[in-house]
């Protein structure tokens, strides 16, 4: 009687934890998704990503622990210069008609200290999944004018483009990397509480 009891007692906390989620939704008129690497070793060309989407689920306000997934569309991609855009598509770099989406999924979100975070998780582009580490600013919560709740973070991290095959490379005379292998990324992301 007493197991009974006890897997009873297990069985509410393991379903009112299931049930005190909360999912949220990513609001893309108000997020963004950039990006920039170096040229020429000298200077910086940035650039991001028009069409993405996303979703959130926490248990608390504070999102430690939250439960992320984030999607890309590769074709999307938007530096201010068609001739480039079209290079950045083609196989020599994402490949976007054999590879068309980018996707993170995360693995944990720890409070580091204050409003800072740490999110770890598996990003795969191009076919190839790695698990990466990005630092989070948590801006905190607060009710828009129409009574929802809203969430802002600030997502920023570096990747190498060749541990994903994104290869083409080209050298200066001097021996620098016309672009550079690490990529720079710029994420703001604002979150609406379903009801």
């Amino acid at each position: 009687m007493k197991q009974l009891k006890s897997l009873f007692v297990i069985f509410l906390f393991a379903a009112s934890t299931i049930f005190s989620q909360t999912e949220w939704t990513l609001d893309a008129a108000h997020s963004s998704v950039g990006f920039s690497v170096s040229h020429l070793v000298i200077s910086e060309t940035e650039g991001k990503f028009k069409s993405f989407d996303g979703s959130i689920t926490s248990s608390s306000d504070d999102f430690e622990d939250a439960k992320i997934t984030f999607t890309i569309d590769v074709n999307s991609i938007n530096t201010d210069n068609e001739k480039r855009d079209a290079h950045l598509k083609s196989e020599e770099f994402f490949d976007a008609e054999k590879y068309p989406e980018m996707k993170f999924v995360s693995k944990s979100f720890k409070k580091k200290s204050g409003k800072k975070y740490v999110l770890v998780g598996d990003f795969t582009m191009k076919g190839v999944t790695k698990e990466v580490e990005l630092d989070v600013k948590f801006n905190g919560v607060v009710k828009d004018p129409w009574g929802n709740t809203k969430a802002g973070f600030k997502v920023s991290g570096e990747l190498n483009r060749f541990d994903y095959g994104l290869k083409w490379s080209a050298t200066t005379e001097a021996g620098g990397l016309v672009v550079g292998k690490e990529v720079e990324l710029e994420i703001n992301i604002e979150l609406t509480k379903k009801s």
